[in-house]
């Protein structure tokens, strides 16, 4: 396995912006929860420091409330899963830290985000073992358990948001959220696997160094042909792969969550 604990990698992250979790949380949370209550929404808004508003509630299609509940079961997953390893002694080394407490608190304002907007029909947090029936038994006591761990979580994330972004067409402001969440997803798989001295990006199937029960994580992602041309001929398969990220299906990325139910 690669090893994790080696000089800093490039901050990806940093330039995310630092107030990402207040604004997700306080303003777009809080805009969020006016227009799905009207009127009665205005008081936490002015608290929060702004007008007051006033719209008309507007019901989530059906369709869209499942993929929402679908991707807040995955944030509901990584926010907790950073949580307990950030509250482990000596798992996380000193010079990654910083990083993994900014992945946390992203996790943490898409979760405050997603329930926002689903109020009253977002789903209940599940239980979780992040063992996966002792697959990974030491995953909070070995950072390249943790780390490899993270970026199967990450990487999937990314991959979910894109296959589910077609269904959330019927309500744009659902899908602009969506693709947010997506791309910064995206920062934190990407810094994860420099933590990690493997590549940014995915690159064929890009398994290295993760465990067994994580491969399915990159089902399909040799990918070369789009829009019915192989750009393999162009590029190489290495580098055509790597220019495309594919989605995954909802069954598909509930088949690997599934391992980490409780």
């Amino acid at each position: 396995m690669t090893d994790a604990t080696q000089s800093p990698a490039p901050g990806i992250l940093d330039d995310i912006d630092p107030d990402l979790g207040e604004r997700l949380s306080r303003r777009e949370v809080l805009f969020a929860s006016a227009k799905r209550f009207g009127p009665a929404a205005t008081i936490p808004v002015l608290l929060a420091g702004c007008a007051a508003v006033k719209t008309v509630v507007t019901p989530l299609p059906q369709q869209v409330k499942d993929v929402l509940n679908f991707a807040l079961t995955l944030e509901y997953l990584e926010d907790e899963y950073y949580r307990t390893a950030l509250a482990q002694p000596n798992l996380i080394p000193a010079q990654w830290r910083p990083t993994f407490e900014q992945i946390s608190a992203h996790e943490t304002a898409h979760v405050a985000a997603l329930v926002a907007a689903l109020d009253v029909d977002a789903i209940a947090k599940p239980q979780f073992d992040f063992t996966a029936g002792g697959r990974f038994g030491d995953v909070f006591s070995n950072f390249n358990t943790f780390a490899a761990l993270s970026q199967a979580f990450e990487d999937t994330g990314v991959r979910a948001y894109k296959g589910q972004a077609p269904n959330l067409m019927l309500d744009p402001n659902s899908l602009t959220t969506a693709l947010q969440i997506h791309s910064v997803e995206a920062r934190h798989a990407a810094q994860v696997r420099l933590v990690r001295g493997v590549l940014p990006w995915i690159s064929g199937s890009s398994r290295t160094g993760l465990p067994a029960a994580a491969q399915a994580v990159y089902a399909g992602e040799g990918q070369t042909v789009q829009l019915g041309i192989d750009n393999a001929r162009f590029v190489g398969a290495a580098d055509a792969s790597e220019a495309y990220d594919e989605p995954l299906s909802k069954q598909q990325v509930l088949d690997i969550a599934g391992l980490f139910l409780a």
